[in-house]
């Protein structure tokens, strides 16, 4: 008799995993326009990821590709708002490969195109530092006020006692941008001091010329800072964890990332030479309670971009290169792991910062 009942348990066991598969997000993508702060200001465009369960498609766009269902619909709920800030002269689908993954574990993606500082148009680093520093977490509030006043998002983003469950991860420029999110504060007399003492140990930070900006990448140091001028507070509270991917953090005070209490994972890429892991993550991470430290072995500092179809030239050469030894694709299916689930814990509770 009970041998009898082995066979059916497992042909329903069989039935519900197939039916779970069945339920399995796809990546959904589609691009949207936010109107500017003001009349004059330029439009963000923004490129959304979401869950979905049409079927996904290869589509090259520029020297990116996106593995998505493009236009359909998205599920009825999502998990949560993933705001997404790419490097200095980056573009929004440098990083798609992460943000399709973060869409299938069940998030809304928003990857901002960051008005003024990227591969078209370089004017915000040209405005001088304040600008620079103070405008692009700014860019990434509004593209989360728009998102959660937009009726087709606004009811399907998860929430709980805290509010809207919302995170946000940046590369290089858009790792300050995501940090600032959660309170750190720059004091952009830093970048002088730093430079006029470690220039030689940190060239590539300072000695990218303002008008001459790389078309990805890290921010620039000689964005010259003027006298006293630590920026106001840019904190926007509904963000509630952060991942930073080898960030510049050379701007921060350390009293204000000693106040950052929300969960904050760091990446440090070991080979960087774009932003020197001991004066930006690593100096972020020793002053931040808050901060788990990752370093990635033999790593340069795109190994956290989607490698283009052709050459995208830096300071410190071709994106797409890569040390010898080193797998990019191999680690940024890790992070397609790793990074949802970070965000899978941070905002439902289970990661306490320290």
């Amino acid at each position: 008799m009970r041998r009898a009942l082995v066979r059916p348990a497992l042909l329903l066991a069989s039935s519900l995993l197939l039916c779970f598969q069945a339920l399995a997000s796809e990546a959904g993508w589609r691009q949207i326009r936010i109107p500017g702060a003001t009349p004059d200001d330029a439009p963000t465009v923004v490129a959304l990821y979401y869950p979905t369960q049409a079927p996904e498609r290869t589509t090259p766009m520029g020297p990116f590709t996106v593995r998505a269902a493009i236009q359909a619909p998205p599920e009825d709920k999502i998990k949560g708002l993933i705001l997404l800030s790419h490097g200095l002269g980056g573009t929004e689908l440098g990083h798609s490969s992460l943000a399709e993954a973060l869409a299938r574990d069940g998030y809304l993606v928003a990857a901002l195109r960051h008005p003024g500082d990227n591969w078209q148009d370089g004017s915000l680093l040209k405005k001088g530092a304040a600008a620079y520093f103070g405008e692009r977490p700014q860019q990434a509030s509004r593209v989360i006020d728009a998102l959660l006043q937009d009726p087709l998002w606004k009811e399907r983003i998860a929430r709980d006692d805290k509010g809207y469950r919302i995170g946000a991860v940046g590369h290089s420029a858009g790792g300050y941008t995501v940090l600032a999110l959660v309170g750190g504060q720059a004091d952009l007399s830093r970048i002088t001091t730093h430079c006029a003492s470690e220039r030689a140990a940190d060239p590539i930070f300072c000695g990218v010329n303002r008008s001459d900006a790389p078309p990805s990448g890290t921010t620039s140091a000689s964005a010259s800072a003027a006298p006293a001028s630590l920026l106001p507070s840019l904190r926007d509270p509904r963000v509630r964890a952060v991942v930073s991917l080898a960030p510049a953090g050379v701007p921060f005070t350390a009293s204000s990332l000693a106040q950052v209490r929300v969960p904050v994972r760091i990446y440090e890429a070991e080979q960087d030479r774009f932003l020197v892991p001991r004066f930006h993550a690593e100096w972020v991470a020793g002053n931040m309670p808050a901060a788990e430290l990752r370093r990635i072995p033999s790593a340069w500092h795109f190994a956290f971009m989607d490698t283009p179809s052709m050459p995208i030239q830096t300071p410190d050469g071709n994106i797409a290169d890569d040390p010898p030894g080193f797998d990019r694709q191999v680690f940024l299916a890790r992070l397609g792991r790793e990074i949802p689930d970070f965000f899978d814990k941070a905002l439902s509770g289970e990661t306490r910062p320290q």
